[in-house]
């Protein structure tokens, strides 16, 4: 699919469609996908916001670390593991306070996953 209609899936599709949009918007490496996979942080949908956290630290979009950072709140455990997994792939080190706190997170996923980005970014 081109960058144009992944785009627009992302924005109007059904759950399913924004959610492989999104993932697959990371996978492309377009960074001018960054703005739209930012707007579907907020998506109602968990599985959109997850693979679009993940999308864009696969995107290398830095400027996307403080809207991860908030997603580690998020109510889905998914979600918070994709931010703090993509924490680590941007090794953004502002986000070293709030993946310690993520480390006694309920949800073991979220922890393995906090604890493997604070090593990336340790060792960065």
């Amino acid at each position: 699919m081109s960058l144009e209609s992944l785009l627009e899936s992302l924005k109007t599709g059904t759950g399913i469609r924004r959610s492989r949009a999104a993932a697959e918007l990371g996978r492309l490496g377009e960074a001018a996908a960054a703005p739209a996979l930012v707007d579907a942080l907020d998506d109602a949908n968990p599985t959109v916001r997850s693979n679009a956290a993940f999308a864009l630290a696969e995107l290398g979009v830095k400027e996307a670390a403080p809207h991860l950072v908030r997603l580690l709140r998020d109510q889905d455990e998914w979600v918070r593991k994709s931010a703090a997994k993509g924490l680590g792939l941007l090794r953004a080190e502002e986000a070293v306070p709030h993946l310690e706190e993520a480390l006694n997170d309920r949800s073991e996923l979220v922890r393995r996953n906090a604890e493997r980005s604070l090593r990336q970014i340790r060792e960065n």
